[in-house]
């Protein structure tokens, strides 16, 4: 099966998201916990202007959490330079034992589940998974040279400058990770690389419609499900996909690439990117979580696992989505708490009931009587 149900439901002790300048200005700026004035970083390139972008957010999700780089076991990410150099070389300066994981855009929901598997199983008790992406980096990678200034057609997306990062751990807090469904490799022929959202609807569709039947759920039982960079063209694939299955998305339902950007910026279908679900997801989403306003939560990031050669050889563009599934249980540790209380006050009860009956037995009892006293 697809579908790995946590036994032990790990918990997420806290995010953390850094996104750049555009994306600052965004309708989600008051839930990002630092915004970029200079996407260079001060850096001499943009590509080590990345790698000190995921070194930033890593060393916050991790400060968030309250602990230290050295109580962090295991360090689950990707990015989308080649060779995935921006989460190595992360690794290498927080010195970290490294899973590099790809999977494009999809990156962040699978170093998620991968930690939560991690944990789940007693290998580890704090994993930090993450990942980032910028803009400039990824443009001139995958596309062309930004000093070219090349026309974007219109199912074009942005490639977003930032990223997320979260802790897992089996130390309790008000979010646990209940279940994590691994995508198919799915392909419907898009060899559009400007069409990436039309590229990786069907493989949301598929993770979607296999985490639903496996967890015996339907839309209506999230607070919120959201994928990772579809935009707007490919969530609307998406939708009519669904309802081809007979499984309606409703208000409930947004992708992260929508939600991110104005509809004021010229940003055409929206964000995209392995940032652009890692950032809402660790912005948004989790601060949503953490204060109760969703008790559900579906995460499922999408990915377009082309190349430059590939697309250069015009193969069709292979797309995957990874999903975990996230719940609120913050009440329940208050029960938990309030019962403990409850508990604690009951025992002192009892003790001090006690101690009263003591004090009063030696108060009341009479000194025997001795030999020789009248």
């Amino acid at each position: 099966m697809q579908t790995i149900k946590f036994k032990n439901k790990p918990y997420l002790l806290n995010g953390y998201s850094i996104v750049g300048p555009l994306e600052g200005k965004g309708p989600l700026k008051d839930y990002f916990d630092y915004i970029l004035k200079d996407d260079t970083l001060k850096e001499k390139t943009f590509e080590k202007a990345e790698r000190k972008l995921l070194q930033d957010i890593v060393v916050g999700a991790i400060d968030a959490a309250g602990l230290r780089v050295d109580n962090i076991e295991f360090f689950f990410g990707g990015d989308l330079l080649n060779q995935i150099v921006s989460s190595s070389y992360t690794a290498r300066e927080l010195g970290l034992p490294f899973v590099g994981v790809y999977s494009a855009c999809a990156t962040m929901a699978e170093s998620l589940a991968l930690a939560s598997i991690f944990v789940d199983n007693g290998l580890a008790e704090n994993v930090v998974a993450g990942t980032c992406t910028h803009f400039s980096s990824a443009e001139r990678q995958y596309r062309f040279p930004l000093e070219l200034g090349n026309q974007r057609p219109p199912t074009a997306q942005w490639t977003i400058t930032g990223g997320g990062a979260s802790i897992v751990s089996n130390t309790p807090s008000n979010v646990r990770v209940v279940a994590a469904t691994f995508g198919r490799v799915t392909d419907y022929g898009i060899a559009d690389v400007n069409n990436m959202g039309a590229a990786m609807a069907p493989a949301a569709c598929d993770t979607i419609l296999e985490h639903l039947k496996n967890m015996g759920r339907s839309p209506k039982d999230y607070d919120f499900i959201a994928t990772g960079d579809l935009g707007k063209l490919g969530s609307e694939i998406l939708i009519d996909l669904m309802e081809h299955h007979k499984v309606v998305l409703g208000k409930n339902y947004s992708d992260c690439g929508c939600m991110i950007y104005d509809k004021t910026e010229r940003v055409f279908m929206g964000g995209s990117g392995a940032g652009c679900s890692a950032s809402v997801f660790n912005g948004y989403i989790l601060s949503k979580l953490k204060k109760g306003e969703f008790k559900r939560v579906l995460l499922v990031s999408t990915g377009a696992l082309m190349s430059t050669t590939t697309s250069q050889q015009g193969d069709t563009i292979p797309g995957i989505a990874h999903a975990v599934e996230f719940e609120y249980c913050g009440g329940e540790q208050k029960d938990k708490a309030k019962k403990q209380l409850q508990s604690v006050k009951v025992m002192a009860g009892k003790k001090s009931a006690n101690e009263k009956r003591v004090n009063m037995t030696v108060i009341s009892k009479k000194p025997a009587k001795r030999s020789g006293d009248d």
